[in-house]
């Protein structure tokens, strides 16, 4: 299973990233140390291993060097062994290391004994829910970096029946609009005498605050 993915811990986030692994047509090796978890994803996964992953007998048995990526997806209740799984991982030279932290002192530790990124599903959606009830208008946001966000908003009724070229979005607003998604289809450059219309959603890219204020105005 060169090149491909193992997840280790089988609840229900870990069930949730091996099966969506598969579904997007990547192998997949599923391992947790309780067999009835492991028999859950047994016929919809490539291989499934019962073992204890802090047990280097079991990890030599395993092989994860070959892995591409390892994502360790114990839950809050687990967090010793989250973080003895990552070190010894780490030192076997595993190339990718994503773990579970079950807060932000847990995420320093993983990070400190070798885990290459750190997430925090609880934490991650608690902040998406919010900012989808603080900003309805905002249909999708992903931070690019602390600067930048790039996010889909509703058209603002004020600039249906305009062009890109009349609103002047970067002037007037501070972002860019790098595609607009119509019925569906994406359209990654809209024509000069193309005029947008109802139903019409922007993907724009800016500073937070700016893509802030052009979703205010839908």
């Amino acid at each position: 299973m060169s090149g491909e993915f193992a997840v280790i811990g089988l609840g229900q986030f870990g069930r949730a990233v091996a099966l969506s692994l598969v579904r997007e047509g990547a192998a997949v090796l599923a391992i947790d140390q309780l067999e009835e978890r492991a028999q859950l994803v047994e016929s919809e996964v490539d291989a499934v291993a019962c073992a204890d992953a802090t047990d280097e007998r079991a990890l030599n048995e395993l092989g994860l060097e070959r892995m591409s990526c390892v994502v360790v997806a114990m839950g809050a209740r687990a967090r010793e062994t989250s973080i003895l799984t990552t070190s010894l991982l780490r030192q076997r030279g595993i190339p990718r290391i994503i773990s579970r932290a079950a807060n932000e002192l847990h995420a320093r530790v993983l990070l400190a004994v070798g885990a290459h990124e750190v997430i925090n599903p609880e934490m991650q959606m608690g902040q998406r829910l919010a900012r989808n009830l603080a900003h309805p208008t905002i249909l999708e946001q992903i931070a690019l970096d602390e600067n930048t966000n790039l996010v889909e908003v509703a058209t603002p009724e004020q600039f249906i029946g305009k062009s890109l070229t009349e609103i002047d979005m970067k002037r007037r607003y501070g972002v860019s609009v790098i595609a607009v998604r119509r019925g569906g289809q994406v359209i990654p450059q809209l024509a000069a005498d193309d005029r947008l219309a109802r139903g019409d959603r922007l993907l724009i890219v800016g500073p937070p605050a700016s893509v802030r204020r052009v979703a205010s105005l839908a």
